[in-house]
């Protein structure tokens, strides 16, 4: 199969910025549900502390991942035609919506907005992930966006 890759523009060292910097805040994010279930079931006040943390990271470790994916997506026209990358990005801009909203309900009181708003918002948020990583995905796996075909081959070669 012939492919030509599409390579991102916001890179160091040859590697891509945009898909290192999404693993720390999908990671809080999806850990904020845990959270927010531990302090449901428990009521401890640590569990409060820590979803707002984790909040905090998820939002804005998000916005500072999609400043290299909106870069990318603005400065490479392979992209921008890509009807995925489009879809992620809009996903990716409702999710960091959430995400930020929830943060910002947190931090007057951790504990006070947990139930029922932040536990929704951080379920919702959890589909939005699912569904942005999808087409994340699909964008590395089906277009080779920010993939180094002439490296892929060379490891193949060798073995």
């Amino acid at each position: 199969m012939s492919m030509e890759p599409i390579n991102s523009q916001i890179q160091v060292f040859g590697h891509p910025i945009h898909p290192g910097l999404i693993h720390f805040p999908v990671a809080a994010l999806l850990g904020l549900i845990a959270t927010d279930l531990a302090f449901m079931y428990g009521s401890d006040p640590f569990w409060a502390r820590a979803s707002l943390w984790l909040a905090g990271v998820g939002a804005i470790g998000g916005w500072l991942a999609s400043i290299a994916g909106l870069m990318d997506l603005l400065l490479v026209s392979q992209i921008r035609r890509l009807i995925s990358g489009w879809c992620h990005a809009m996903l990716a801009v409702m999710l960091l919506s959430l995400a930020t909203f929830n943060w910002l309900l947190r931090l007057p009181d951790a504990a006070a907005q947990i139930m029922p708003k932040g536990l929704y918002l951080s379920l919702l948020s959890g589909l939005l992930i699912v569904a942005t990583g999808y087409l994340g995905g699909r964008l590395v796996y089906e277009y080779a966006v920010g993939v180094n075909i002439d490296d892929m081959l060379q490891e193949d070669a060798k073995s």
